[in-house]
């Protein structure tokens, strides 16, 4: 998969629950921030852009589309760092995600393309390239029908790997809301890709 980068150098991080010592990290970089120290800002982007820039591209499928929604978070959230009052962590995922399902109420998509396998295997035969390309294809396909709710559900439990509990963190919601949108995610793409597959 593609790793975001910009001309801040990223490092990988997981967003997950985070310790109270990393949280208190986070508000010291904002006060910061709020104290006039605009480049400590660079912190929290390089903190934060690759967990995030991953989601947006699982969401839109678009190296592209997620590069922009994520400068366009940050600079949201840079313009709105004093109403931060929780973790930042999961109020900058929040403002992610928004922006995700934003474009994809907005905008009518065809085809998209992960590039999580953009790599060929070493022992895959141009055949088995092939029906995993095509395969990749047509779940992009069916993943772009799904409702904004269930594709953000199935993207953060199944291509990012998320636990139930770190997704309800993330989301503000609960994790019995969160098994029944992947239940129906999964439900609504045999549907889409049953009579292909079957």
């Amino acid at each position: 998969m593609k790793r975001y980068t910009s001309g801040v150098k990223t490092t990988s991080v997981m967003i997950a629950p985070r310790a109270a010592d990393s949280q208190e990290a986070d508000h010291e970089v904002i006060g910061r921030v709020l104290a006039g120290d605009r480049n400590a800002f660079g912190m929290l982007i390089r903190r934060y852009s690759d967990p995030l820039y991953r989601h947006a591209l699982g969401m839109t499928g678009s190296p592209d589309v997620a590069e922009d929604i994520l400068q366009a978070s940050f600079i949201k959230a840079y313009q709105h760092l004093a109403e931060v009052h929780g973790r930042f962590d999961a109020w900058i995922f929040r403002i992610v995600a928004n922006g995700c399902k934003d474009w994809l109420k907005n905008i009518r998509r065809t085809h998209l393309s992960y590039e999580e396998d953009d790599q060929p295997s070493a022992f895959a035969t141009p055949e088995e390239d092939l029906d995993r390309t095509e395969l990749r294809s047509d779940l992009d396909r069916a993943l772009a029908q799904l409702a904004p709710s269930l594709r953000e559900a199935f993207v953060m439990k199944h291509v990012e790997g998320r636990s139930y509990e770190e997704m309800a963190d993330l989301l503000g919601t609960t994790v019995g809301a969160l098994k029944m949108r992947v239940h129906r995610a999964r439900e609504a793409l045999q549907v889409l890709l049953e009579e292909k597959y079957a």
